[in-house]
């Protein structure tokens, strides 16, 4: 289980993180919504341990992620951030197995092969996996870094607006995939995401977060709803159930 403790953290000065206290629900996919400037990602950051905190903690089944080694970690915890550059020129399999390192420190067994074959055929990459990464489109680079995570095989993988560079049909078949990775693996996914739709359709779980401060978390049957949306993104959005979804409409 992902524990919070009297998490903070600021910049120049300013908080962007104030959780006085939150239990990540286990198992499912987790969103975690909310305005820009919500500490969204910082919160997520901070969980993967990619930032420091200003105080407090963050524990990992009871244990702090800053006394873990950045190994032992690796193998419980991932993390695919917004920004993801690389000034290597790489074959998408070449990335993918990057998520195996942890496993077999640069020295892939049979099985850690078999996992990247894997999370390159659940990511629909199998046919690009020779070519380089900057021969790519936006989207298929996206989705070769989601395989890179998957093929790390952890309980906990953390992602940070995973649909950017998306377009739609691929941004569901990357809900669908993590959905289905959580429910038929028993994985923990943490999610940041913008679109609402996706939320209610896709998550288990959500974390509302408006100007660093934890405002909500509920079934997302229980979150995705006017009072809360309006409350955290002050704009008027109307909630309404067709053929048994839920569907966002926002107002401007």
């Amino acid at each position: 289980m992902i524990e919070i403790e009297n998490l903070r953290k600021s910049y120049a000065g300013s908080p962007v993180v104030d959780v006085p206290a939150l239990n990540m629900p286990q198992g499912g996919v987790t969103a975690i919504i909310g305005p820009n400037g919500a500490g969204k990602s910082t919160l997520l950051s901070l969980i993967g341990r990619l930032e420091t905190p200003g105080g407090g903690g963050v524990f990992l089944d009871g244990e702090n992620v800053r006394s873990f080694r950045s190994t032992d970690l690796a193998k419980r915890l991932a993390m695919l951030k917004q920004d993801n550059s690389l000034t290597a020129r790489l074959t998408v399999a070449d990335l993918v197995a990057f998520g195996r390192f942890p496993h077999c420190n640069g020295r892939p067994t049979d099985r850690d092969r078999a996992k990247v074959s894997e999370a390159l055929e659940l990511v629909r990459m199998t046919e690009l996996k020779d070519r380089f990464l900057d021969e790519l489109s936006g989207g298929q680079r996206q989705r070769a870094f989601i395989a890179m995570v998957l093929a790390q095989d952890t309980e906990y993988a953390l992602f940070d607006e995973p649909l950017n560079s998306l377009d739609i049909s691929h941004a569901v078949a990357v809900m669908r995939l993590l959905h289905s990775v959580a429910r038929t693996m028993g994985k923990t996914i943490v999610v940041v995401l913008h679109d609402l739709n996706f939320v209610a359709r896709y998550a288990d779980h959500v974390i509302a977060m408006k100007a660093g401060r934890v405002v909500e978390i509920a079934p997302a049957s229980h979150a995705i709803r006017e009072d809360l949306l309006k409350q955290l993104y002050d704009t008027d959005v109307a909630v309404s159930t067709r053929d048994g979804r839920t569907f966002v409409d926002v107002y401007g």
